[in-house]
C-alpha cells in the first residue's frame, strides 16, 4: 500500500485527525458479505462510475481488499462495466462500524497472474470462481454483476476520506 503524501484534517468541530494506520487496519480486515459482519448491522459496500453522458451511476457491489487495493468484479456489459470502459474514474464507499470511508480511483481491469491472486482472495472468502479468458467464472455472483464472464477491476486509492461514526469521531482526507 502506497502510503498519503498528504493529510488534511476535515473535522470542524475540534476533533483530531482520525490516523491513516487506523483506516489501514480496518481495510486490512476486509469486507465480508454475511450480514451483521461487514458494516453497521450489514454490509455496505457502494461504487459509483460515470455514464457517457456525465450522470453518475451508483450500484451496491462486493468489495476485496487485497495487497493495497480494492477489488470489484462486474460483467462488460452491466451499466457500470460499460461506464468504466468509457471512463475508469469511480469513487467506492463503505460503511464500517468506525467510520465511513470514501475512496477514489482509477478502475484498471486485472488480467494475468493478477487475476488468479484476486480469484485466491475470493476462494479464501468463500466464493470460488475461477479463472478463464482474462475473466472470472462460477456459477454464479453477486445479482448486479450480470452474467459470465466477469472482469476484475483494481482501485488503487488516489484520495481517501473517513468520516468518524464513533467516539472521538472526526474526518480526515488523505492523497496518495
Amino acid at each position: 500500500m502506497r502510503k498519503p503524501v498528504a493529510e488534511r484534517n476535515l473535522d470542524g468541530y475540534g476533533a483530531p485527525p482520525i490516523s491513516w494506520s487506523r483506516v489501514l487496519e480496518r481495510l486490512e480486515k476486509g469486507f465480508p458479505q454475511v450480514p451483521g459482519s461487514g458494516g453497521p448491522g450489514r454490509h455496505t459496500c457502494w461504487l459509483t462510475t460515470v455514464r457517457p453522458d456525465g450522470r453518475p451511476h451508483v450500484m451496491p457491489l462486493g468489495v476485496l481488499w487485497l495487497d493495497g487495493a480494492l477489488y470489484f468484479n462486474t460483467g462488460p456489459g452491466t451499466r457500470k462495466g460499460r461506464n468504466l470502459a468509457h471512463d475508469p474514474h469511480c469513487v467506492i464507499t463503505f460503511a464500517t462500524q468506525e467510520f465511513d470511508l470514501v475512496v477514489e480511483g482509477r478502475a484498471e481491469r486485472v488480467t494475468g497472474e493478477r487475476l488468479h491472486r484476486v480469484a485466491e482472495g475470493y476462494a479464501a472468502q468463500g466464493w470460488r470462481p475461477s479463472v478463464r479468458d482474462d475473466a472470472l467464472h462460477a456459477e454464479h455472483s453477486a445479482p448486479s454483476a450480470g452474467p459470465p464472464p466477469w472482469y476484475v477491476y483494481e482501485v488503487a486509492p488516489v484520495k481517501v476520506f473517513a468520516l468518524g461514526t464513533e467516539a472521538p469521531y472526526g474526518a480526515t482526507g488523505w492523497r496518495f
